[in-house]
């Protein structure tokens, strides 16, 4: 794995790897940086998302207080009431490894500030 200059380099960053890893298969050839979406950019979606953000709240403690899975994933499958629920959240936005980060380091996720990185 090919990680970017910069790539920060502290415990937190070497867990949530570790497990970006184990959960998604990180790509060996590609740089992975803290702008590397975890939806566009490795393909992440679905009930693998759904899965590694339930780790993700299990393994660090992250109280994700406005966390928003349809603002950065497909639903799984074709239920007709997500369907209408999701209506109007128009294009999806991606989850960095920055992003993502961010919410190890505070231990919650709060959409604004983590958007902001």
């Amino acid at each position: 794995m090919n990680l970017a200059p910069n790539f920060p380099d502290d415990h937190a960053m070497h867990l949530l790897m570790q497990l970006l890893h184990e959960e998604l298969g990180l790509p060996e050839r590609k740089t992975i940086s803290l702008t590397t979406s975890i939806n566009f950019d490795l393909g992440c979606d679905g009930a693998d998302a759904r899965h590694l953000m339930e780790v993700l709240e299990e393994q660090f403690a992250i109280d994700f207080i406005d966390y928003d899975a349809y603002r950065y994933f497909q639903p799984e499958g074709f239920d007709v009431f997500l369907k209408r629920r999701a209506k109007g959240r128009g294009d999806k936005v991606p989850l960095t490894i920055g992003m993502l980060y961010q919410a190890v380091k505070k231990q919650r996720w709060d959409t604004q500030e983590v958007e902001e990185v």
